[in-house]
């Protein structure tokens, strides 16, 4: 891996003066931003900026796998899959699009020479995850999917990159996308260009615990925000069960969702399965009703809440799960054999930018949002298992598909760079300070009392002198808590309830 990172540095993160115009931008490194990339031919002028270095996405921490339809017989039971743990609030075009274009998207990955896990006999090893009704999930490297699937689509894309680079906001000119407003090296730059897509993830560093990576703050919502860009089902945020959170990184350590779909055990420090007691399916319910029992069972009993992985073969756990494996070593556990303290934390934001099955963003000429960014209404209440590398990948190839088919002149306007500040003295104690209170109030188990609270600190930290960067996380945040406080039923992994929160 050193060489190949060392490969993509060269490739991609040379300093080059930037060209006027581009054809299309692309805001992000992850699945989605790259397979759209590699979507796009080397003749249109195309960038892709990321925040940090090119790895540092959620794509490349991705542990379980890429769902897909089996085969054409298994599409429809993927789609009802995918449907239930939707909790009704799927849009059904959506839905379809996704299952129907899996195998297209896996088969194209492949002939590039993507190299999914393989039996001894050369097929193709299918794991199963929570609330799937068939083993259809691929992996790579075992645990390793999003790292291998990261540094491979890096490996094909043949465009530029932009690394170290912050989007502050986006140029829009009588409702048509004109390019982006960065801070690069040091200096605010504008990049002009016929197309944008916001491929930047979700909102992880707005919540104390999270798998996501530290470049993932919901920056980009923000912006739409202030450019009255629709977000939409905002209040819908996905909570991973089984994550080691008793460390001192801003990541916490996800337990893939595989070690449980493979026969790993949620167990109190007595050893008792109590998951049964919330439903029948135990480890395999939804991750909402997982992380909503872990929560309540530790709150009621005052037990810890581990998850063993006794039950596996020490050889076999070590090659299906190495990443999992070297990690928790390193921090002292002998796995399989030894239980491993568990929480949930935040992992997915099913909502976003509201898209159509293009991509596209309505109202807006040229802008298209894809991946954790987007809003398409596939994952409805709850996200089902492992199809969020494969949204990012169908949705993509939308997006440059149409990109393509699509003519769009360009900007006559003349943008001027901003002037307020991005950052002030005293913003990364308010970060902080949000970080907890939307894990407190705005997490696993929501009251509209804690809601309520939240949004009253929100709009006093607003009116404070603040930053540009944090200005736009406390916004993101501040939709979160209004469409939760806007939704008063509990559904899929909006859960809330009367009564002040402990």
């Amino acid at each position: 891996m050193a060489t190949k990172r060392h490969r993509i540095m060269k490739n991609h993160h040379r300093k080059r003066s930037l060209p006027l115009r581009y054809d299309v931008v692309i805001i992000g490194s992850g699945v989605a931003g790259l397979y759209a990339a590699i979507g796009l031919p080397k003749s249109l002028k195309v960038l892709v900026i990321n925040k940090s270095y090119p790895w540092e996405c959620n794509t490349y921490y991705a542990q379980g796998g890429v769902s897909t339809a089996y085969d054409d017989a298994d599409i429809p039971l993927h789609i009802q899959d995918t449907l239930d743990a939707g909790a009704g609030m799927c849009n059904n075009e959506s839905v379809h699009l996704l299952s129907e274009n899996s195998q297209t998207v896996i088969r194209d990955l492949i002939k590039r020479g993507f190299l999914f896990d393989k039996d001894d006999e050369g097929n193709l090893l299918y794991t199963k995850e929570a609330a799937h009704s068939r083993s259809r999930i691929l992996h790579a490297g075992g645990d390793a999917t999003g790292r291998h699937l990261h540094f491979f689509l890096l490996n094909q894309n043949p465009h530029p990159m932009l690394s170290d680079t912050t989007v502050i906001d986006l140029l829009i000119e009588d409702h048509q996308c004109c390019g982006v407003e960065v801070m690069s090296e040091g200096k605010r730059k504008i990049i002009l260009a016929n197309n944008v897509i916001i491929a930047s993830g979700g909102v992880g560093s707005l919540y104390e615990y999270h798998t996501n990576a530290s470049t993932i703050s919901g920056d980009l919502h923000g912006i739409c925000i202030e450019k009255g860009i629709e977000l939409e089902s905002m209040e819908m945020m996905q909570f991973h069960p089984t994550v080691f959170v008793a460390n001192n990184w801003a990541r916490k350590q996800l337990l893939s969702e595989a070690l449980r779909g493979e026969g790993a055990h949620v167990v109190d420090e007595n050893g008792y399965r109590f998951l049964f007691e919330y439903d029948p399916r135990g480890e395999l319910a939804p991750r909402d009703i997982v992380s909503r029992a872990i929560f309540d069972y530790k709150k009621r009993s005052n037990k810890q809440v581990y998850l063993s992985c006794e039950d596996f073969e020490s050889e076999y756990f070590k090659e299906r799960f190495p990443n999992i494996y070297k990690s928790l070593n390193d921090l002292g556990f002998q796995l399989p054999k030894e239980r491993v303290p568990i929480s949930p934390a935040f992992h997915y934001a099913i909502g976003g930018i509201k898209t159509d099955l293009k991509g596209r963003v309505p109202g807006i000429k040229g802008l298209y949002s894809v991946g954790e960014a987007a809003s398409t209404g596939v994952h409805g209440a709850n996200r089902l298992a492992s199809n969020s590398l494969l949204e990012g990948l169908v949705y993509a190839k939308e997006a440059s598909e149409t990109i393509l088919a699509t003519s769009i002149p360009s900007c006559s306007k003349t943008f001027e760079i901003g002037n307020e500040p991005l950052e002030i003295d005293g913003d990364k104690e308010i970060k902080d300070q949000l970080r907890r209170i939307m894990w407190h109030n705005v997490s696993i188990v929501r009251t509209p009392e804690g809601l309520e609270e939240t949004r009253a600190i929100i709009d006093t930290l607003l009116q404070h002198n603040i930053g540009k960067l944090l200005k736009l996380r406390l916004l993101t945040a501040k939709a979160i808590v209004e469409a939760a406080l806007e939704r008063t039923e509990s559904i899929g992994v909006h859960f809330i309830t009367q009564g002040v929160k402990e």
